[in-house]
């Protein structure tokens, strides 16, 4: 979505508003995934700061973010969803925001692309991958900047 020139999206409108059925087809079931990074900043910092008040990662909660992701595509011009019908007609039903990995859930990423390659689990192997993914931020070394994306090509790196 941060990538679509805003006003683009607005073909969508009669596929999500309350008519259901477009060109003698309905589209009342049909589910529309929008998937951006927009916001990305913001649910980092809520992450950040949950984890100074030693709250767990898992307990943060979609009101919390939820606000301050709605008002970084808002205030973008340049995105997609700026301006929309879509957002200004709350056609939107649901906000999945993915949260940044720590440690630990790289640990297991890792873990199971070891499993997908039918190779057994070895510790050095998967230390050395931790090591080469970068986390932030540069002090706490706490959320991996790329998530699990890269770990399956670093994975022969190491073995």
């Amino acid at each position: 979505m941060d990538k679509l020139a805003p006003g683009l999206m607005e073909v969508l409108l009669p596929f999500l508003g309350s008519s259901w059925v477009v060109f003698g087809t309905n589209y009342r079931k049909a589910i529309f995934i929008f998937i951006s990074n927009t916001g990305g900043e913001q649910i980092n910092q809520v992450a950040l700061e949950a984890w100074r008040s030693r709250r767990d990662r898992e307990e943060i909660r979609l009101q919390e973010l939820e606000p301050v992701i709605s008002q970084a595509v808002l205030d973008n011009p340049h995105h997609g969803f700026w301006r929309s019908g879509i957002v200004e007609e709350h056609l939107l039903d649901v906000l999945v925001p993915f949260l940044p990995l720590q440690r630990h859930h790289v640990r297991h990423c890792v873990l199971n692309e070891l499993a997908q390659l039918g190779l057994e689990p070895r510790e050095e192997v998967v230390q050395a991958v931790l090591d080469s993914t970068t986390f932030f931020p540069e002090e706490e070394q706490l959320f991996s900047s790329n998530g699990c994306k890269t770990v399956a090509s670093r994975i022969a790196f190491f073995l």
